[in-house]
């Protein structure tokens, strides 16, 4: 009775047929008690809706308890499914979902919350977060970042203590490539001065008064005369993952290209239309000829740093525009700045980068860090980056690694499933040294891999037998080569002792 009242109580009178009404509200007026309906109906709906607000608070109080009590209570794997312990990831910013999910559940778990890790990190992914050495705990076997750059990273320090640093080229590229498409119109027509004409200039002038707006619009286009970049040259600094993008996409638009890359792979090169671009040896020619230039190259100091300067400029067209969604300090701003003020360079700068030179500056055109902001781009890396992860944590295998050599040995059939990495200075002998230590303790080596990079050395050895204390032959073989840096055994992970995460790694420089 009570549910009938309330759900008419809501309703006009005039609402609900008389004869319904009477019908529904019927036992609610006494024969002896003239009360109005009115007064019933509200007295009643007002008791209806505090007895509906304590159901639903129960109702809450009980899904609430039992969340609780499902936490707390482990969930049971499928058959089958893993059930051992895990490789520990600890993220910085906000990582894709997508490629979080790369990671297998149980396998792996990964949190931004050290409390929500049930032991330290083994390995550290990230964006933009500015990583500090007190947040890489001896425990830490790789770094990953989701994206092509690293100088948020302490890259030396990390290679000092023997730790690899992986980026994600290429995961981006299509999403810079499109910027520099877009930064090619901005800088060719008077896209961003015209919208700010318009916003800022005539709606103001002509008080909103449309028909005025409207005929201002037509005429003061005169203003803002651009050029087509059809038929024009461009020329592209780097001509790797996102470079070979731009060339493609160039070529699409009826542009010339003009390529230079002195460190291109063979990879890279198989990637580019070499029947219908030029390609130089030296800047100097890329810079006569280019309408356009556009840089696709790391930040390297002592390289790569201001690789544009004024000393370039000068061998360029005057009318040269530039484009930089690369690093900022690849172009010198105040050689830009100069050449503005003395009128040899009278073409724009296209940038997402600021620059304390030309800050302000009309033919600087600067934008937010757009180049790998994309939903799909922040999607590829952060899949990337798991995959690289999940590589080298479970097979000791290095691609894409900015400090480290590339590495891959596939593992053998007749393997024991015992493979050792070992991190070390890249010093004359070590690896003899080492090989003749692991033989003294009658481990057979089946297949080894040996790699070096600048001042490090990285070795993957497999055997046709397991060692019979692992823990006990890493700090052996670590106080007899002082040279090595760190040592990991990897069995037959998630299957055998030797393969369980995290278990056998041996950190020389935190003993």
């Amino acid at each position: 009775m009570m549910a009938s009242t309330v759900h008419f109580s809501s309703a006009a009178p005039s609402a609900v047929p008389a004869q319904q009404f009477r019908l529904r509200t019927r036992s609610f007026v006494h024969s002896r008690h003239k009360l109005s309906w009115r007064s019933t109906t509200k007295r009643i709906s007002a008791v209806a809706s505090d007895a509906d607000e304590i159901a639903l608070l129960e109702k809450m109080l009980k899904l609430a308890r039992e969340r609780k009590e499902k936490e707390a209570t482990p969930t049971a794997l499928p058959s089958g499914e893993y059930d051992g312990k895990g490789f520990t990831i600890k993220t910085f910013n906000a990582i894709s979902p997508v490629g979080l999910d790369k990671y297998p559940r149980g396998k792996y778990i990964v949190s931004g919350d050290d409390t929500a890790l049930p032991d330290p990190p083994m390995g550290i992914m990230l964006r933009s977060h500015k990583l500090q050495l007190d947040d890489v705990p001896p425990t830490v076997r790789a770094i990953v970042r989701c994206g092509a750059g690293t100088n948020n990273i302490p890259v030396k320090e990390m290679t000092e203590r023997g730790i690899p640093v992986f980026n994600t080229p290429g995961a981006n590229a299509n999403a810079v490539k499109e910027l520099v498409i877009c930064g090619l119109l901005l800088a060719s027509r008077g896209i961003v001065e015209g919208n700010f004409h318009v916003n800022h200039v005539i709606n103001k002038e002509e008080n909103g008064d449309y028909d005025r707006i409207s005929k201002r619009i037509e005429t003061d286009k005169a203003m803002f005369g651009g050029q087509e970049i059809q038929g024009k040259t461009i020329g592209v600094i780097g001509l790797g993952a996102i470079g070979s993008r731009v060339v493609s996409a160039a070529l699409g638009l009826g542009m010339k290209v003009i390529g230079y890359d002195p460190v291109l792979s063979l990879e890279a090169a198989l990637q580019l239309p070499g029947d219908r671009m030029k390609r130089v040896t030296e800047l100097d020619d890329l810079f006569a000829e280019a309408d356009y230039i556009t840089v696709h190259v790391p930040y390297i100091k002592g390289v790569t740093h201001h690789l544009i300067n004024s000393d370039a400029l000068a061998k360029c067209k005057p009318n040269v525009h530039l484009l930089n969604f690369a690093r900022g300090e690849i172009i010198d701003g105040a050689a830009v700045k100069s050449g503005y003020e003395n009128g040899t360079l009278t073409g724009k700068y296209i940038s997402d980068f600021s620059d304390a030179d030309l800050m302000g500056h009309p033919r600087h055109i600067v934008l937010p860090h757009l180049g790998a902001s994309t939903d799909e781009a922040e999607e590829n890396s952060a899949a990337m980056a798991a995959a690289t992860m999940m590589d080298f944590l479970e097979t000791g295998t290095i691609r894409n690694s900015v400090n480290f050599p590339t590495t891959i040995l596939a593992p053998q059939k007749n393997s024991s499933g015992a493979r050792l990495c070992i991190v070390n200075r890249n010093e004359p002998g070590a690896l003899g040294e080492i090989t003749t230590f692991l033989g003294s303790k009658g481990l057979n080596i089946s297949q080894q891999i040996n790699t070096s990079r600048g001042d490090i050395a990285y070795t993957v050895i497999d055997f046709t037998n397991q060692p019979e204390d692992a823990e006990a032959l890493q700090a052996e073989l670590a106080a007899a080569c002082n040279f090595i840096i760190s040592l990991r055994f990897l069995g037959m992970v998630f299957n055998d002792e030797l393969g369980e995460p995290g278990t056998y790694f041996y950190v020389s420089w935190a003993q």
